[in-house]
């Protein structure tokens, strides 16, 4: 963590003559210029109550996207390419394995019907477990390329947002059919549940978020995020209906949920891929891949002071958060240099150092 500074404040739209005069009213106790926000990262950015607590190498073969933490349960689910890493969420002891998840991005946890549900990409499904066994029970067909993955409980489906399909497609959590399917209009990144029967999703391609109805499988508003540019994350505090989408411009955009109204626009780290809000803190997540945690506090529903960027390692660009001990878990890895392009791979991976998957923990 980094020296002590002023906090970051975000208000919802105060013109920016009004910000600067307060900063110059300000300046008659401590002389000095109007000034701006300081950058994520910045070396003046004041300590938070977080930090990093642990480094886990968990080792294992393959790449990694979403990760989500049982909390009542006490397991982490780690996406891993072509099988899903179970991990003790106290011991962080690797307790289990699901294979056969092709092109894995996420996980999808129905507790009240005892299973568990992965997005499998590549191979167009999604696989039904049993979360106290881990044993596969089936598949069920999804539409092209399935990525963000959630349980609703209000419509008690399981519903992928297909990468490829520009779709959602919803499943009985019970019985594994499939019970429809939403043309969604753009390429459709996170995506979270109100647990009232709506479901929102951050249009990647379209700089849009869509608000879906989970029962009559029905697209009931579709707003620009405008500043913001190519949204990933994206978190809910449903108390409050305030959205956190996370910007691939370096901000993350707050969201009534009700309205579609973009609120604030806090900076964040460089390199977003998931987004977390903890009701019992209050806070805020972005993971970012630039090896930087944001974090920001709701201090009232339309106000948010960006607390710290945490350091976490390079690559750990998505994450799951722990409702009973408020900590965040992310994932990453040592990588090699990267192979030389070629016509199919024009910009290629660098291949992971074998042994060098870890788990940072972050918390207070």
């Amino acid at each position: 963590m980094k020296g002590a500074s002023p906090r970051r404040v975000v208000r919802s739209s105060l013109p920016a003559a009004i910000v600067c005069a307060v900063q110059l009213i300000g300046s008659l106790f401590a002389p000095g210029k109007c000034w701006s926000a300081p950058r994520p990262g910045a070396a003046d950015e004041q300590p938070g109550p977080y930090h990093l607590l642990k480094k886990v190498a968990l080792g294992g073969e393959g790449f990694w996207d979403y990760l989500i933490c049982d909390s009542a349960a006490r397991r982490l689910y780690i996406s891993r390419g072509t099988h899903v890493m179970v991990v003790d969420a106290d011991s962080y002891n690797v307790m289990g394995d699901i294979p056969g998840t092709e092109g894995v991005h996420g996980i999808a946890l129905a507790p009240e019907f005892g299973r568990g549900f992965t997005s499998n990409g590549r191979a167009n499904t999604v696989t039904i477990f049993d979360l106290k066994s881990l044993k596969t029970l089936g598949t069920a067909p999804t539409g092209n390329g399935p990525d963000a993955i959630l349980y609703d409980p209000a419509s008690k489906r399981v519903f992928t947002f297909d990468g490829r399909g520009n779709t959602a497609t919803g499943i009985d959590a019970a019985t594994g059919s499939i019970v429809g399917t939403v043309a969604l209009g753009g390429k459709p990144e996170f995506a979270v549940s109100d647990g009232q029967g709506s479901l929102y999703d951050n249009l990647e391609d379209k700089s849009e978020l869509v608000r879906i109805d989970s029962k009559t499988l029905q697209v009931t508003a579709r707003w620009p995020l405008a500043p913001c540019e190519s949204p990933s994350g994206l978190a809910m505090d449903t108390a409050h209906r305030r959205l956190f989408a996370g910007c691939h411009n370096r901000m993350m955009a707050v969201v009534d949920a009700d309205t579609g109204k973009v609120i604030a626009t806090p900076p964040i780290g460089q390199g977003v891929d998931a987004n977390a809000f903890d009701p019992g803190t209050q806070r805020a997540f972005s993971s970012n891949g630039d090896g930087t945690l944001t974090i920001v506090k709701e201090d009232a529903p339309d106000k948010f002071t960006v607390e710290a960027d945490v350091a976490t390692q390079r690559g750990a660009r998505t994450m799951a958060r722990d409702l009973a001990t408020h900590r965040i878990f992310l994932v990453t890895a040592e990588f090699g240099p990267a192979p030389a392009p070629t016509p199919a791979q024009p910009r290629p991976r660098p291949a992971m150092v074998p042994g060098t998957f870890t788990l940072l923990v972050v918390g207070p």
